[in-house]
């Protein structure tokens, strides 16, 4: 499952979730500590793993 980071509006506080794609899609994500719906998601780097080919 895909880690998205967050950045609470309200009380500013950073946070991460691992959710499936589907879930992401839903557009409902909320702050663990305070509970508010006004969140931006951070630009973060990521890495992909692939099978090496014989």
């Amino acid at each position: 499952m895909p880690t998205y980071e967050f950045m609470c509006k309200k009380c500013s506080k950073p946070f991460t979730l691992t959710i499936k794609v589907s879930e992401y899609e839903k557009k409902r994500f909320q702050c663990p500590k305070c509970k508010s719906s006004k969140v931006r998601q951070q630009v973060t780097s990521f890495e992909t793993i692939t099978s090496k080919k014989s």
